[in-house]
């Protein structure tokens, strides 16, 4: 290979300090943004959201390379970026208040199987949405959920309704009935063939 071709794919076209502080401010950036355009952003999306992330991971692309089209700059920036992120990490870790207020709180949903539609709108989670979800954890409609929670990761989790005194006590006498009506039909099985 040329030398001109391997000096231009390994030479930094800016600063290296340059290089490390652009990702470590687009981070910031970015971490904010989403954590103000909440959690439906993070899990829950639809196809707009996707279309908003897939493009803004492009559009943030030449804020953290600059002019620099080198291999060691995307390596530094890619370096960085992983660098920031484990830092950020160990350190919400240790802080716990912080790291509430970074993350944000889990948010209730669902609550003694009464939707609670104020709270859909303030995270701009619609009904089917809210309904796609819970058929994605098994739940075959929101009547069989007792609560749901959006967490800070944007997940939602599903608590499923336990049944009633009631209902387990109707449920046991359908199930004696059913075998009382087994053994009858055996009995008169039984009395035919004598």
């Amino acid at each position: 290979m040329d030398p001109k071709t391997w000096a231009d794919m390994f030479h930094l076209g800016l600063p290296l300090i340059e290089k490390i502080l652009r990702p470590i401010v687009v981070y910031a950036f970015l971490v904010i943004g989403l954590r103000v355009a909440g959690k439906r952003e993070l899990a829950q999306l639809n196809p707009f959201d996707l279309v908003v992330l897939l493009t803004l991971s492009n559009t943030v692309q030449n804020a953290i390379i600059g002019d620099d089209n080198s291999v060691t700059g995307g390596l530094v920036g890619a370096a960085t970026l992983l660098a920031i992120n484990y830092l950020v990490i160990r350190f919400l870790y240790n802080h716990g208040r912080l790291n509430q207020l970074v993350e944000g709180n889990s948010d209730v949903l669902i609550e003694g199987g009464k939707i609670r539609n104020g709270r859909l709108k303030k995270e701009l989670l619609s009904m089917s949405e809210l309904e796609l979800a819970a058929r994605r954890q098994g739940f075959a409609s929101l009547d069989e959920v007792e609560r749901a929670i959006l967490e800070p990761g944007g997940i939602i989790s599903f608590v499923a309704k336990q049944p009633g005194p009631e209902d387990v006590r109707q449920r046991e006498l359908i199930s004696k009935l059913e075998a009382m009506a087994t053994e009858l039909a055996a009995l008169r099985r039984e009395l035919k063939k004598n």
